[in-house]
């Protein structure tokens, strides 16, 4: 793929001028013009599909940023009032940019199962892979600061309880919290700290998206056979091919996207967010966005607080040391049946994390005909359920991957991806 030669052609004076001082034009002609294997499928769309999601996050934020008010005296008002009634559309903004988030991590979570499915972090893919798990974590960071600018109950607690999880580290832990506070408390310092950063990491992202994609065209892409690409029979232009199909793939999402926003734009939302921070009232369950869920399950999970810390991050961990754990040839689980097993199970379980994530230790409430009903699930049985995830969660990793790569019996590989794909064209009409 790397050995791609450019196929544009100057056809006027100034291209020709402005070819030989900025190849601009030349850079998106060989990226249109791109061999690109021909069988991928609609789970490669996400790529297109969280471009345009990082290009709405970064509009509608700059213009909320305009209006917004960084004192924590002011903060929640410049949301609730100025934001979604005075300024023209604000609520419609301001509904893209909450909403954008939860569908940006929906689409990267998506993503990310593609590329353990189809064995894309393997060679000769490792950095495509780290620059992605990259992107996810400057998501993470960036989610979680977006969700302390309104101010609200849930984003203060949210953000004392995050923030003083950096204390359980030794030695550092204090002062890394304190000048992430700006202060002895999380107050108006903080608040205009995260409201640099969070202004600040979409650019970054951007910045490492370049690099993911400039890593995406030395090797090419991967696919779904998991079989390198062996000459032109096996691959088309990336346009006008993937362009249409990516283009069809956004707007499906957009139409996702807009029923979101203008039918169940508060679905994600906090009911305790609409209150305004109260650093004397504690709300009676902090919870993080619906993204972060399986995340807090593992750190609720251990009862010490350091060890929380660790397994937390170990967990993201765990996706940059992916390609050293599997060393299976085969790159795809099409062919790997005991790897897809697993796999699914491993999906299954994040999913209960993410339940036991969202769940109070005491018990659930549910409403029932004489009034509310509490079903009092006790903090063992959910703390242990969310323990017995956690250990399937890295037993996968440290465990299972390895093991399966040394002892699972595959399929038979096609030789080629243009044999799978052009097999049943060939083959003679009855």
């Amino acid at each position: 793929m790397s050995e791609h030669q450019s196929t544009y052609e100057p056809k006027s004076a100034f291209e020709r001028w402005l070819d030989s001082r900025l190849p601009i034009v030349r850079f998106s002609a060989d990226l249109m013009s791109f061999p690109t294997p021909r069988n991928l499928n609609y789970w490669y769309t996400f790529g297109g599909i969280l471009a345009f999601c990082l290009m709405v996050q970064i509009i509608t934020g700059i213009v909320l940023a305009m209006h917004y008010d960084t004192s924590s005296h002011g903060a929640f008002m410049s949301v609730q009032r100025e934001i979604m009634r005075d300024v023209n559309f604000g609520w419609l903004i301001r509904g893209l940019h909450a909403n954008g988030a939860s569908m940006f991590f929906l689409a990267v979570y998506l993503h990310i199962l593609r590329g353990i499915y189809y064995g894309s972090y393997k060679a000769p893919r490792e950095v495509l892979w780290w620059l992605g798990c990259v992107i996810y974590v400057l998501m993470m960071a960036t989610a979680f600061m977006g969700y302390v600018l309104p101010w609200g109950q849930m984003s203060f607690w949210g953000a004392k309880v995050i923030t003083n999880l950096l204390g359980a580290f030794p030695v550092v832990g204090g002062t890394i919290t304190t000048l992430l506070w700006g202060g002895f408390s999380v107050g108006g310092p903080t608040l205009n700290r995260f409201f640099s950063l969070h202004y600040l990491l979409p650019f970054v992202i951007a910045g490492v998206v370049a690099l993911h994609i400039w890593a995406l065209h030395v090797p090419g892409n991967n696919n779904p056979t998991g079989v390198e690409v062996k000459g032109k029979q096996d691959t088309v232009p990336f346009h006008p091919y993937y362009t249409v199909k990516d283009l069809f793939a956004i707007m499906v999402f957009v139409i996702l996207f807009a029923a979101v926003v203008f039918f169940i734009p508060d679905a994600f939302e906090k009911v305790d967010n609409n209150i305004e921070a109260n650093p004397l009232v504690t709300p009676p369950h902090i919870v993080p966005e619906w993204y972060l869920l399986p995340f807090y399950a593992i750190l609720r999970a251990i009862p010490d607080k350091l060890s929380g810390v660790l397994a937390l991050a170990g967990a993201i961990g765990m996706l940059f040391i992916l390609p050293f754990l599997d060393q299976n040839k085969v790159k795809s689980m099409r062919y790997r049946p005991a790897a897809r097993l697993y796999f699914f199970i491993w999906i299954a379980f994040c999913l209960i994390l993410g339940w036991c994530g969202s769940q109070e230790p005491q018990g659930t409430v549910i409403p029932g005909p004489a009034g509310p009903v509490i079903i009092d699930y006790g903090i063992n049985s959910v703390t242990w359920l969310a323990r017995v995830s956690t250990a399937y969660y890295f037993a996968y990793f440290l465990i299972i991957t390895p093991l399966l790569a040394m002892t699972e019996k595959t399929l038979p590989v096609p030789d080629s991806l243009f044999t799978p794909v052009l097999a049943k064209s060939a083959a003679p009409a009855e």
